[in-house]
């Protein structure tokens, strides 16, 4: 079943984290934020709305970084219940895409917690001072992506971010995946 994340709480404050990335080192929020914005993404490996835009989220992800958007993604699912998920995979996948931003591993599911991520995927555009400005979707793509020339709404809301600050107050929200959370112990 698929899941949309609630509209944007602008201003809410990203939570700090310190993550290890499948690139052998951990990462702070500190060291992923950029001087004009940060994107925090929830993703992972198995999804079929993240499988269908990988290529655009990567694509984004370089343009936003041009213009000093720090960019970082998030995988939070059981790996247990979904072995796909799992750190090594994650570790083969970021390799096999070259992807361009880190790709960190939220095994106890604390930091998603902390943001509230509801699906993969799932975007957290923050300003310059970690406000929130965008919680929206990529694109209007869903399960299968779709035609190259959607309008690209997290690129253009985190450009706007980059150049003045705030995001557009219309927002669509993301839709994909439910988070896999773990069972309560």
């Amino acid at each position: 079943m698929a899941v949309s994340p609630p509209v944007c709480d602008f201003g809410w404050k990203a939570p700090d984290f310190t993550l290890p990335g499948t690139d052998g080192r951990d990462w702070s929020l500190g060291d992923v934020q950029g001087p004009n914005g940060t994107l925090i993404m929830f993703i992972c490996n198995h999804c079929p709305y993240v499988i269908a835009v990988r290529d655009r989220i990567i694509r984004d992800a370089v343009a936003l970084q041009a213009l000093g958007i720090g960019v970082a993604a998030i995988s939070s699912n059981d790996a247990a219940a979904y072995p796909q998920d799992s750190f090594a995979k994650m570790k083969e996948l970021a390799e096999a895409l070259e992807l361009p931003f880190p790709y960190l591993y939220d095994e106890d599911q604390s930091v998603a917690r902390a943001y509230d991520a509801a699906c993969t995927p799932d975007f957290f555009g923050f300003d310059a001072d970690l406000g929130l400005q965008y919680r929206g979707r990529l694109d209007a793509s869903r399960k299968e992506a779709g035609p190259a020339d959607l309008r690209r709404d997290l690129f253009e809301a985190m450009k706007q971010v980059a150049e003045t600050g705030h995001g557009p107050q219309e927002q669509i929200p993301s839709m994909g995946c439910s988070i896999k959370w773990k069972d309560a112990p």
